[in-house]
């Protein structure tokens, strides 16, 4: 059994305290003007009056850390340094920071094999309180985040964003797709939930080994989908053998993950339409790979 690699607490802690200088990027200011112009070039109506990359800062603060108002009391302690910086007022900062472009960048060589593990977790949408839910017989709202992520960084590849009566059946194949777009992923893992003839046709196409548990009734016919039926009498004959072999264990790298993301922001999402609820997560996904590659 090799040896547990043994954590540098230093450079870990190091680690950490570099996310508040990650957060507070100053890089914007020397490109101020250069940025307004070009986003004001051929525009109608009122000008930009903040460049994106300050608007992209601020979207990485209020994720991690503060509301939209406490951004705009942030924002005039930072005016106090900065000649000339007006302070927008909240909903301007919503505006915009609804309107980021937001890349989940998990920063992967293209170029080497990369295995995925996919799972799904449900998110509240607000975050009031089990006791409120229980009293007046509120409905718990969740959405369902469903996930991609390279077993060996941690990093997320692809997020899907549905409502809660989306089975995690359907989700598999476009994640895998938005993956595979980023890196050369050749194994993918999931548990029983994903287990589909879709799924395993879709992998086996692409090239890509399928790790999904079946299950336990799964028959040995094909129906038409030779890599599950392979997979099932494999299963069947010696599940253990079948787990060792194929590495079916780094499937915990995602749920570590989950866990990762929902200790550093939270369970719950503020945005209140879809599409801004979409928006916040994918910045709270970007910026965890961001921290995720600060690891030491």
């Amino acid at each position: 059994m090799p040896e547990k690699k043994k954590r540098n607490w230093k450079e870990y802690n190091e680690s950490l305290v570099r996310r508040g200088e990650l957060l507070f990027d100053t890089d914007f200011l020397s490109g101020w003007g250069r940025e307004l112009k070009s986003l004001n070039e051929g525009k109608e109506g009122a000008r930009y009056r903040y460049p994106s990359s300050l608007m992209s800062m601020l979207a990485a603060i209020h994720v991690y850390l503060l509301p939209y108002r406490e951004l705009e009391g942030f924002l005039r302690m930072f005016a106090g340094h900065v000649e000339g910086l007006k302070v927008p007022d909240y909903t301007t900062i919503w505006w915009r920071i609804s309107r980021v472009k937001v890349e989940l960048d998990p920063s992967v060589d293209p170029d080497q094999d990369v295995t995925i593990a996919v799972d799904s977790t449900g998110i509240k949408v607000s975050n009031r309180g089990e006791w409120i839910r229980q009293m007046w017989a509120v409905k718990r709202g969740f959405i369902k985040v469903h996930l991609a992520v390279d077993v060996k960084t941690g990093k997320i590849l692809s997020m899907e964003v549905t409502k809660d009566d989306v089975h995690d059946r359907r989700m598999p194949v476009p994640l895998v797709e938005e993956a595979s777009s980023r890196a050369n992923v050749t194994r993918a893992i999931a548990d029983g939930a994903y287990d589909s003839r879709e799924i395993f046709s879709h992998l086996d196409k692409n090239g890509i080994e399928p790790v999904v548990k079946v299950r336990k009734d799964a028959s040995t016919r094909s129906f038409g989908c030779m890599p599950r039926k392979l997979v099932v009498v494999e299963q069947l004959r010696d599940y253990d053998r079948w787990k060792r072999r194929h590495g079916y264990g780094q499937r915990a790298r995602v749920e570590s993950a989950i866990s990762s993301f929902k200790r550093t922001f939270g369970e719950h999402i503020s945005s209140v339409k879809w599409d801004n609820t979409v928006n916040e997560l994918l910045l709270k996904a970007s910026v965890y790979n961001l921290f995720v590659g600060m690891n030491p």
